[in-house]
């Protein structure tokens, strides 16, 4: 299942994203992917006749995981609402973000506390049949400062928590642009991928308008066992329709 990401395709269709659901589901679409459901008309949304397949945690403004002994209260308030929106939209995934870490704490310290608020949220949103996936995002071109940008963190981090309602998403166009080696990446992930996306390096554009091997990437998926949906997060070269045909064939 292919599901583009409305924040960044078909917004042609106007400021609605239900109307950008619409449209998608107009060019034989079954899903579609969003980012924060906050100021949304989830009505629309939910209307649209597609399916939500993941939106972000976040909220603005934004918690990040910043100073030791910070009151970790309003972002679990923040994912109780974001659970909330996501079970009314029937949208089965919310996107976690690492923040920018502990200043002064070693990486696996880093990723230990990580571990810990995560299976907070896991545990206090039992029974909502929401699951979540962790993202590592590279920090070369799009996210300085992230903690997260290697996968393998992701992974340990996921592992850490032992929850079936937590993975990763695995962005092939993150991945790739922080050099890292797909194939490697998700032998090592095995079944903890729960999600991926994908767009082409450089750019991020749609796939075809960069140096990525979509054939062997696609192997590589395969290989690893992964037959979940994939959202097309990418920044559009050309107009919706026309970005989303090659995908479309070659996928």
């Amino acid at each position: 299942m292919l599901a583009p990401n409305i924040e960044l395709l078909f917004t042609e269709a106007g400021p609605d994203h239900g109307d950008r659901a619409r449209a998608a589901a107009a060019a034989g679409f079954d899903a579609v992917e969003v980012w924060s459901l906050d100021g949304k008309d989830l009505d629309s949304l939910a209307g649209a006749g597609v399916a939500v397949t993941a939106a972000l945690v976040e909220y603005p403004p934004k918690t990040s995981f910043t100073f030791p002994g910070t009151d970790h209260a309003a972002y679990y308030a923040m994912v109780d609402r974001a659970v909330e929106d996501a079970r009314r939209i029937g949208c089965p995934r919310l996107v976690l973000a690492s923040g920018l870490g502990f200043p002064g704490a070693s990486r696996e310290r880093n990723l230990d506390i990580l571990a810990e608020v995560f299976a907070t949220v896991v545990e206090r949103t039992a029974g909502s049949g929401v699951g979540f996936v962790l993202e590592p995002v590279n920090t070369r071109v799009d996210h300085p400062g992230a903690l997260l940008d290697r996968t393998a963190d992701a992974v340990r981090v996921a592992r850490a928590v032992g929850s079936g309602r937590l993975g990763i998403l695995y962005d092939l166009y993150h991945s790739i642009t922080e050099g890292e080696d797909p194939a490697a990446e998700l032998a090592n992930a095995g079944g903890l991928v729960h999600y991926v996306q994908i767009a082409d390096v450089p750019g991020r554009g749609e796939p075809g308008s960069g140096r990525i091997d979509w054939a062997a990437q696609r192997k590589n998926l395969r290989a690893a066992g992964y037959d979940g949906p994939v959202g097309l997060e990418y920044y559009p070269t050309v107009a919706s329709a026309e970005s989303v045909r090659y995908v479309k064939g070659e996928w």
